[in-house]
């Protein structure tokens, strides 16, 4: 099962309260909350480290961080940065947020887990999972990092977690380096090996800030990439965690606009405008983010930076609010994820 059918159920019907009966034209699936910058990796896709040394040292503080979560409303918090396990109270923050029954998906690069462990208290609960990255077999994991031995702790750090009862998914970035096979292969590890609850997969985005600006996938390579992949069955047998639109959308089989104000990023800057992809400025609240962004001047053809974005995190919200919108599709998505 790919994403538990309680929780699955309780998305849905948030959704459907704040569309068809509380009338909203935009509200949050998910937040990304992002605590902190800093980070132990300096990975090749990723910008977050290239912030100013004073914002890298700055922690948020663990109210502040519910009382963004709780003023949007979502209900689920994908919390990132930078690396999670650097910040001093992220148990704390996990364990105010999964009392408030909030779906936590604590982000990591995993080199830190089990070496941290000890300081902190969590315990296994359905309201949290961790997300380990992983983003393709050893050689190729521990090249996207730019560190030697990431990809063996992060596998070990998944062991860790599951024999103490937590629930571990993953989640791969691929880039214009990646092949079918590259991405059978670390999804076949994934899924059958190391035996993952589920996993999450994006086609790398051409985030600004990251080091490395060569390797990103356009819109026609993502949907050759991933039809080939997902072929001979793969895509049912493999536990991915993503809606079946949302699958159908990589492949090319559907088109999308997206829906940045359903997965907003919040950090120690704000609510970012439009989406954290993007750095358009940063506003205090996740209604100001609604009210003060110009939603229509983004989107492929609007705006050349969204030209080649394929994110989760602007086509996802679209692809479950079309599942949403559809009887069939409602019954599909419980179909194959159930």
């Amino acid at each position: 099962m790919a994403v538990p059918l309680k929780q699955a159920l309780r998305i849905g019907w948030y959704g459907i309260n704040q569309r068809y009966i509380k009338r909203k034209d935009k509200f949050p699936f998910v937040v990304e909350l992002e605590p902190l910058f800093a980070c132990n990796l300096a990975c090749n896709g990723c910008g977050k480290i290239q912030h100013p040394h004073e914002i890298l040292r700055q922690r948020m503080p663990v109210e502040q961080a519910v009382n963004a979560v709780m003023e949007s409303g979502a209900p689920v918090v994908s919390i990132a940065g930078g690396e999670p396990f650097m910040h001093p109270q992220i148990d704390v923050m996990i364990n105010e947020l999964t009392k408030r029954k909030k779906y936590v998906v604590l982000c990591t690069n995993a080199e830190l887990v089990r070496k941290r462990w000890d300081r902190f208290d969590l315990k296994p609960s359905e309201y949290l999972s961790f997300a380990i990255h992983v983003d393709g077999l050893r050689e190729r994991h521990d090249e996207s990092v730019s560190k030697a031995g990431v990809f063996d702790e992060a596998v070990e750090a998944i062991k860790f977690l599951k024999a103490k009862g937590f629930t571990v998914t993953t989640n791969s970035t691929f880039f214009n380096t990646d092949t079918p096979q590259t991405i059978i292969d670390v999804l076949n590890f994934l899924n059958d090996e190391v035996q993952v609850d589920s996993m999450m997969i994006s086609p790398a985005y051409a985030y600004e800030k990251a080091p490395d600006q060569d390797h990103f996938l356009g819109v026609t390579e993502t949907r050759e990439l991933f039809s080939k992949a997902f072929g001979d069955g793969n895509r049912k047998r493999w536990r991915l965690n993503h809606s079946p639109l949302f699958l159908d959308f990589l492949e090319g089989k559907k088109e999308f606009g997206c829906t940045a104000w359903g997965i907003p990023s919040y950090s120690l800057l704000g609510w970012q405008k439009p989406c954290y992809l993007m750095n358009d400025g940063y506003v205090k609240t996740y209604q100001e983010l609604v009210e003060t962004t110009d939603w229509d001047a983004y989107g492929r053809g609007r705006d050349e930076r969204c030209n080649n974005c394929m994110a989760h995190c602007g086509y996802e919200p679209t692809a479950v609010l079309a599942t949403m919108g559809s009887l069939k599709e409602g019954l599909r998505a419980l179909r194959e994820q159930g």
